[in-house]
């Protein structure tokens, strides 16, 4: 299946679109319509997540490097480290930084306007990157114009454990996330914000010259 995936993933970069949320959406309007096609389309779709969700299970940087690059087509720089459980939606659409480190069990949701990650971030365990959200008032729940948008995070920027970043929000350069933030406005460069929503708390030294070379723990 891996020939398979990569091919869809290319269409996918192509086209800016990710299959399954535009499944989603066209169910949504009319159940009724669904034929066969778009049934067919649906457990590829679902199968691609589960086979992404399997490759961030492999014991090994090296293997699971060399498919998110060449398989899921994620746009990623040299010495970046992606560790164990990471969950990636749109891969095609999701830009790391060399010298970034994603922690474990991270969701990277890029299906409605890409992330794009600058070099030398750091994130914590169980971060969640969203794109879009639904809006509760449309008559069919859909995920709508205004409810999507590109992450985007600045170098050297620091996204704490279990912090939470929604649909078109900028981190800054070297800003500071602290630990279970939930993020939904833009936040300057070099500043500390936590809470829920996240808020301004301090500030950062603009001094800041740490390069990650890429060191991972093995097996992890």
């Amino acid at each position: 299946m891996l020939p398979v995936i990569r091919l869809v993933h290319v269409k996918k970069k192509r086209k800016l679109k990710d299959i399954s949320s535009e499944i989603i959406d066209s169910v949504s309007e009319d159940s009724n319509r669904r034929g066969f096609i778009s049934i067919i389309k649906l457990y590829l779709a679902g199968y691609i997540r589960y086979a992404n969700f399997q490759v961030g299970l492999i014991p090994s940087h090296y293997i699971r490097n060399f498919l998110y690059r060449n398989v899921w087509l994620v746009d990623m720089k040299p010495s970046v480290v992606i560790y164990w459980g990471a969950e990636m939606r749109a891969s095609e659409q999701l830009h790391i930084g060399k010298g970034s480190i994603i922690g474990d069990k991270a969701i990277l949701d890029a299906r409605r306007g890409g992330i794009y990650i600058g070099e030398n971030v750091n994130f914590g365990t169980g971060i969640q990157l969203w794109t879009g959200q639904h809006d509760y008032n449309d008559p069919y729940f859909r995920s709508m114009p205004g409810k999507r948008g590109p992450i985007k995070i600045g170098n050297r920027a620091w996204i704490g454990p279990g912090v939470i970043i929604l649909h078109s929000v900028t981190i800054g350069e070297g800003a500071v996330v602290a630990a279970g933030a939930v993020v939904t406005k833009d936040v300057e460069p070099y500043t500390l914000v936590g809470g829920v929503p996240a808020k301004k708390i301090g500030e950062r030294s603009k001094d800041l010259r740490y390069e990650f070379q890429g060191d991972a723990m093995p097996f992890y």
